[in-house]
Parts: structure tokens; C-alpha cells; sequence
């Protein structure tokens, strides 16, 4: 009985406050995740691991979704991890092109918020070869956020016109364009 005491005082419960305060930590502040595929290209590829400011939003009660306070929203261009809504054990990471009450469309491989062309320009890169030689590299600029997509011009476009995203909600995009499983 006093072995057990001496290993619940000096080891277990030590470990245990430290076990707490970590998961507490990730389940709260921050996190780190593993990116599994390439739908983030170039901005993110797959295998890296990126770190997760979990209270970049708002502030959340330890291992629950109960908002304690919040101070902002996504904003467009952000990029976000969240819970892929059919299966929620799964992390998705998307850029957010759409806020609640815009109106998104995608024509011809173009991007559209509210009317507004996202610009493209294609760019050179020095990375390792595509695969695929009709892949190419554009800059975009979504209303003033500049970043690098992915484009296959050969691949039938998935066109959509005038998508209004619902209030508390968010239209959410890969870099890679044409290899991305998100809100189209």
C-alpha cells in the first residue's frame, strides 16, 4: 500500500496533471496537424505538418465545442482546419473564399466573389516539375488576399454561377483547383 502511494504521489499524479494541461492545451489553444493530400497545392502539400492557432477565432472550453468568447470570423483568403461535415473524425484544410452572404461563382476556371473577378497571372516557378504538364502555377488575388493555385486548363471546369453562402456558413476552396474535395 505505500509503494502504491509513493507511485501515485512522485509518478502517476504528476503525469496525469501534465497529460491534462497538455491535451487541454491542443484541445484549446493550439495544435499541430499532418496534411494528408494535395488539395492545398502549392500553398500546402501533402505530409506537412502545420500548426493550428485554435484560438484565432474565439475561445472554446477544453475538449468541447462550448464558445467561451469569441472576437472574430474567418475572413477571406484565410486558411482554416476544420471537421469534414459527412465524416467530422476527419480535419479538412481549405482556403475560405466565400463569407456568409456572398455570392461565389466559378466559370471556366475563374473564380467570382460577389461579381468581382478573382484576377489570375500566371507565374514561374523553380519548384520540382508538375506531373502534369497542363498544370500550371497562377498567383490569385481574392479581393486583396494574393496567393498561388494550381490550375489544369485541360480538365473540364466544375462550373457553378452565383452560389449564395448562407449566413453561418463558409465556401471553402483548395488551392489545387482541380484535385480538391471542398465546397464545390
Amino acid at each position: 500500500k505505500a509503494r502504491f502511494h509513493f507511485l501515485w504521489r512522485e509518478w502517476i499524479r504528476p503525469l496525469a496533471v501534465i497529460a491534462l494541461a497538455v491535451f487541454s492545451f491542443r484541445s484549446a489553444v493550439a495544435d499541430w496537424n499532418d496534411v494528408p493530400t494535395g488539395s492545398m497545392k502549392p500553398t500546402i502539400m501533402e505530409g506537412d505538418r502545420i500548426f493550428i492557432n485554435k484560438v484565432a477565432y474565439d475561445l472554446k472550453i477544453p475538449f468541447t465545442t462550448m464558445r467561451v468568447a469569441q472576437w472574430s470570423d474567418p475572413e477571406r483568403g484565410d486558411i482554416v482546419v476544420f471537421r469534414y461535415p459527412p465524416n467530422p473524425s476527419i480535419n479538412y484544410v481549405k482556403r475560405v473564399v466565400g463569407v456568409p452572404g456572398d455570392h461565389v461563382s466559378y466559370i471556366s476556371k475563374v473564380l467570382y466573389i460577389n461579381g468581382k473577378e478573382a484576377k489570375q497571372r500566371e507565374i514561374s516557378t523553380k519548384r520540382e516539375p508538375l506531373v502534369y504538364s497542363s498544370v500550371k502555377e497562377y498567383s490569385e488575388d481574392l479581393a486583396g488576399v494574393t496567393h498561388d493555385i494550381l490550375i489544369n486548363r485541360y480538365d473540364q471546369s466544375l462550373d457553378f454561377k452565383n452560389v449564395v453562402v448562407p449566413e453561418g456558413y463558409y465556401f471553402m476552396m483548395g488551392d489545387n483547383r482541380d484535385n480538391s474535395l471542398d465546397s464545390r
